[in-house]
Formats: C-alpha cells, structure tokens, sequence
C-alpha cells in the first residue's frame, strides 16, 4: 500500500510515535478534541493527542486491517502431500500453504484470523483422519489426546488438511484472549468462522451437522473463555435501532475508544447455515456473533467479499455505506506463487476493512517474497474510503518493536519444497477447501 509524499511524511512521525520512540511533546493545551480532522487536532502529531482524537471520532468500521486465512494452519508433511496430489495436483496446490501461531500473527499486526470448527460434542469423532492411516505419518500425541476432548475442534479438511496450532477451539480462543489481555490498546480483532458439516471423502468420517443446537454450543464456548466486557456483539451495535442493519446505516457502531481491547466474531457461511445460526430472531439479538448475509436483512452488518476485482463496486459502496467487509489479497498460493502483487494492491485499495492473506510472511520456496502487511508495521490504519479527510491513511495501532522481533523469530514448520512425482497410492478424490 502506498501513500503521497506529504502523508508518507506525516505516517512515519506517527509510526514513531505510536511505537514508543521518545519525541518531543507540545503542551496539552494544543491537542483541539473537538476539530473534524486529525490535523486541526493535533497541529504537531502529539501522541496523546492523535489517540485521543481517534478514540473520540473513528468508529470500529473507520479501520483497515491486515488478516490471515485458515490462521490456524500447519503444512502438510511430504507422504501425505504426494497422496493428495496424485488425485487431485491443483488441489494439493491450493493446499500447500502455512502460517506462523496465532500469538506470532497478533504480534506482527494481523487483526483478522479465521478459524474454521468441526463439531464433536462427545470427543473423539475426528480423532483417526484417514490420510495419516494409509501414509503411516505418526500423529503428535498432544494432538491426539486434544482430540479426545469433547468440544469443537479446529481443522481444514478432516481427515485430510487436519494439522492446527491450536487443536480445540477454546485453545485458540485462549490465546487470542491471553494477548488481548497483555495488548489492552489493541485495534479490535475480529475472528471469522467457518462451521464445517457437509461431504467428506470416501471413506472418512461424517461430519456431524450444525443445527441451532450446535451454533448454541459455539456461542456458549466463546462465552466459556471471554468475558462480556472482551466482546463486541451484535447487540452492542444494535443498540436501540430496531435492527442490525438499520444501527449500522445510522453509523452506530461503537466508537474505537470504546472498541480498543474487543473482539469480534463473524459467521462466514452459506444462508442456510446463516437461518439457522440466526434462527426466529428479528436481528441477531443475544447471539455472539455477525453473520454473512446480504445487505437488505435485517441483521446486515457484516459481508465477506472476497474478489476484490469483481467485487469492487459493491465493496465500495458497502463500506460507504456502512458495513464491515472482508475480502482477501491472495487465493490458492496462486499470487505468491506468481509474485502477483496486483490482486493484493487492490484488495488493500477496495476499502474492505479486513484484507485477509496466507502470507504474512513470505513463502521461501517461491521467488519474489510475496507477502501482505500494511506500511511501517502498522497494525490497523484509518480507512482511506471513510477517513480520507480526517485522518489520511494514519496508523490506529502500529505493532510494537519486542512484538514485531518477537514474530519474526517464532518458528514455522514451511511446506518442504514438492516432488513433482505423484505417489501412486489411492486416495479418494479430495477438493481444496476455502
């Protein structure tokens, strides 16, 4: 993402300033809170003052931000990527990605994750995934004795794609807490959700449906391991509007000093599985989370868009108009790959609050080190669409020093480097999974 000379300029005393760097601070008589703009506020780029500004004017959907999708995903060892690939290479391509843990993608600035659960309400169901059977790769025994846990578990594709960082989703949610907890200024997260049910392969487990029941369940861990006060709900947005999507055409989403510290949850799913998580309710009320659905319900809040080159008119006028819109900087390994930098510079350009990537850190087997972040280890920038004369693009949160070396020095088990050889043993047909 680039930015004019003269705001570059302005950015970069920001970034100092936002990371910590000592800097001269005018007296606090020159910080003007009620100005429109951030540069009749704060004349001389005063910290306390830029925050404080911000706190007061932006709103949770005046921000940018920089995610990672499947945030949970390992690489898949060597045996069993040769058996995907010899029924399906363009799948196993599209499969062949990794991501540092959650802690590590927190520090370097993503404030968008996304998680997808499986439902095992008994334990144990996904607990033998059917690729590690017929590659004999040995499975880690904290993992299998997570699985043995009755609760939602965090997988890809199961029985397949099923290595996580963190194995229950209360784990994940745990630590996304536990950061929050020691980062209490941080831009909002939002984590997304996919709930998978539908076909698996031949021969692998079923998955088990979500009903209202189920989706009952998933809120009730959110709620097991975050407190009310470390939420933002739908409810909370609604306010007393009559519904979600008329709170959000009257611009009532919390303000970001209100917003600070908070997370957020989006349901990233199909209307079907959408009914049912909303189920008779005029709204979303006193449910956790958003949910993805089209602009004219009336729980209209939250939209994943996730073309950022056919979609472009929409995303426009849905952030204009009000919305919170995720779309993506890259698909499939496809762009990194390529080093195609286009599709990611107009994802970051669409307006779309969340931009969501596999690459926060750059794949080393691929040239040209394709990566997605936001300038100056900026966490979260006021969005260009919606603040383009108050604030100019300048950072709401940068990642601080001890968090960006600390992200750079986590470790990460990369995809190895693919024979192009198939392994000849049978598996059944497997599809990549969004």
């Amino acid at each position: 993402m680039r930015l004019p000379v003269p705001d570059l300029l302005l950015f970069t005393s920001m970034a100092l300033l936002t990371a910590g760097v000592a800097a001269a601070a005018p007296h606090r008589d020159a910080c003007h809170l009620d100005a429109s703009d951030i540069a009749h506020a704060a004349p001389h780029a005063e910290r306390g003052c830029v925050e404080r500004w911000m706190d007061a004017h932006l709103r949770v959907n005046d921000l940018l931000t920089v995610g990672t999708h499947n945030s949970y995903k390992r690489a898949i060892p060597p045996a069993d990527y040769r058996l995907i690939a010899a029924t399906n290479p363009k799948g196993a391509q599209e499969l062949d990605y990794a991501h540092k843990s959650l802690t590590a993608q927190l520090d370097f600035g993503a404030r968008e994750i996304e998680i997808d659960v499986v439902y095992d309400p008994q334990g144990s169901r996904y607990a033998h995934p059917l690729i590690a059977a017929r590659t004999q790769t040995p499975l880690d025994p904290a993992w299998e004795r997570a699985m043995q846990q009755p609760g939602f578990k965090v997988q890809h594709v199961p029985d397949v794609d099923f290595r996580s960082s963190c194995i229950t989703f209360k784990a994940c949610l745990g630590i996304v807490r536990d950061w929050s907890r020691a980062h209490p200024r941080h831009a909002p997260i939002t984590i997304l959700i996919n709930a998978k049910d539908g076909k698996t392969i031949p021969g692998g487990t079923p998955l088990l449906a979500f009903d209202e029941a189920a989706f009952d369940a998933l809120d009730a861990e959110v709620r097991s391991v975050l407190s009310p006060a470390h939420l933002l709900t739908p409810d909370d947005v609604q306010g007393h509007y009559a519904t979600l999507r008329e709170a959000v055409l009257h611009n009532n989403w919390p303000r970001l000093g209100a917003a600070r510290g908070r997370i957020l949850f989006a349901l990233d799913e199909t209307p079907d599985k959408v009914a049912l998580y909303r189920g008779h309710r005029a709204s979303l009320e006193g449910r956790v989370m958003f949910i993805n659905t089209d602009e004219q319900s009336p729980a209209a809040a939250y939209l994943t868009l996730n073309r950022p080159v056919e979609d472009a008119e929409r995303i426009a006028r849905d952030v204009k108009a009000g919305f919170l819109v995720r779309t993506r900087a890259d698909e499939g390994t496809w762009q990194a790959r390529a080093n195609n930098t286009a599709h990611r510079d107009i994802a970051l350009h669409s307006g779309a609050q969340s931009v969501s990537t596999d690459y926060l850190w750059a794949d080393p087997r691929f040239p040209g080190d394709f990566t997605v972040s936001l300038p100056h280890h900026a966490a979260s920038l006021c969005n260009p669409m919606r603040t383009a004369t108050r604030c100019r693009s300048l950072p709401v949160e940068v990642a601080g020093k001890a968090d960006q070396a600390a992200a750079q020095s986590a470790p990460i088990a990369w995809p190895a480097r693919r024979d192009p050889t198939p392994d000849r043993t049978t598996l059944p047909p497997v599809e990549a999974k969004p």
